[in-house]
């Protein structure tokens, strides 16, 4: 079933002894040549305060790579509608559409806190880990926000105010109608051009089982998924978002889902590439900032800490890395574990070179078993 489509999740990541300016002309290197290996769609992320990661302003960047390329679908996973408002989404993601034309998609994602007085809700199961038909499915990871952390500081400085996670389907309404052209004041049609009519594709990303993919379920749209960030909760979120869909912009569930993933030319190299994942992993994680991604030297050079490691025990463990056999493998399982229609990869290493050729190793790998798939499926007829 490799027929199912490849596409990228890029963060922009800034390697050692490089500057978010070199990362960002990397990214379009990157994306011109994704889109000649046949990739689907090329989405950036959000970050702020990250020394490590320059994705912090991906409008702009969803622009330039839209510039540089010509079929490629480019987008965002996700605008997080914690950090801006409704209407600054839809006329920003209206202008990309009227330069771009209608390739360009808005994944929209939850952030922010609850207000004041929210209940909070019943706090899950302790669950372990578990290998599910193959896919390991880690214990969910407790995420919390220390008190001085760069995670405390963003939502200060980008404006955040209790209760931001409650406007989300209202933004979302506001957006949907903005792009309709049927959003109203006192009866009057409220044009915000040059959002009215544009054909942007609107995705709600997710990473457990809550709101966000209630909501996507609900309103018939289609739903990215989290197993390269929350690998713990996937299976929940995916199971969510299809119990909850009725018919309404998609007359079927529609769901892509992310890995995180490294393919050398050997497995020995591949192995060689991921060195250091796991300190950056847990600058995220810690609150202290992404560092900048070290070279496999400063990787042995500056292991993470032992008493460090349980802490992104899951990311490391459900990172595929490999030849792009075995690497197609793993997105093969975790296609049919989650019924995935499209698979989502990011990848991470300190060479762009070698970056570059992990995504052209597994796209040509993919589509011999696409086609593989196609004569196997013509011969059983």
């Amino acid at each position: 079933m490799s027929a199912t489509p490849l596409s990228v999740l890029d963060l922009v990541p800034v390697p050692s002894g490089s500057s978010a300016a070199d990362a960002l002309h990397a990214t379009v290197d990157l994306a011109r040549t994704v889109e000649r290996a046949g990739y689907a769609r090329y989405w950036l992320a959000e970050h702020h305060l990250n020394p490590g990661v320059a994705g912090s302003a991906p409008n702009i960047v969803i622009g330039a790579v839209a510039a540089a390329t010509s079929t490629i679908r480019v987008g965002s996973a996700a605008t997080l509608v914690g950090n801006v408002r409704g209407l600054q989404i839809a006329e920003a993601f209206g202008t990309l559409a009227a330069l771009h034309g209608p390739r360009i998609d808005l994944g929209l994602g939850r952030s922010g806190a609850p207000a004041p007085g929210t209940p909070k809700p019943p706090a899950p199961a302790p669950r372990t880990d578990e290998v599910v038909d193959g896919l390991l499915v880690p214990a969910p990871y407790a995420f919390r926000v220390a008190p001085g952390s760069r995670f405390a500081l963003q939502g200060e400085l980008l404006g955040r105010v209790p209760g931001d996670v409650e406007r989300f389907a209202d933004d979302l309404t506001l957006v949907r109608a903005l792009f309709a052209g049927t959003h109203t004041v006192d009866g009057a049609v409220v044009e915000a051009p040059p959002a009215s009519g544009a054909p942007v594709e609107l995705w709600i990303h997710g990473s457990t089982g809550g709101e966000s993919a209630r909501i996507a379920g609900s309103l018939g749209l289609p739903y990215g998924a989290n197993y390269h960030s929350s690998p713990g909760t996937v299976l929940d979120s995916v199971t969510a978002y299809r119990a909850s869909f009725r018919p309404g912009v998609l007359a079927a569930p529609h769901v892509i889902v992310s890995a995180d993933v490294v393919v050398g030319r050997t497995a020995d190299e591949a192995d060689e590439l991921a060195l250091g994942y796991d300190r950056w992993v847990h600058s995220i994680r810690s609150g202290v900032g992404a560092i900048p991604y070290p070279t496999p030297d400063e990787a042995r050079a500056h292991p993470l800490a032992p008493a460090d490691a349980p802490s992104v025990a899951d990311r490391v463990a459900t990172r595929f890395v490999g030849t792009a056999s075995s690497v197609a493998g793993q997105l093969e399982t975790l296609r049919r574990v989650t019924g995935a229609d499209e698979l989502l990869v990011t990848t991470i290493t300190h060479d762009h070179a070698a970056r570059v050729r992990s995504y052209e190793l597994l796209a040509e790998e993919w589509a011999l078993r696409s086609a593989a798939t196609t004569v196997g499926a013509a011969t059983s007829v």
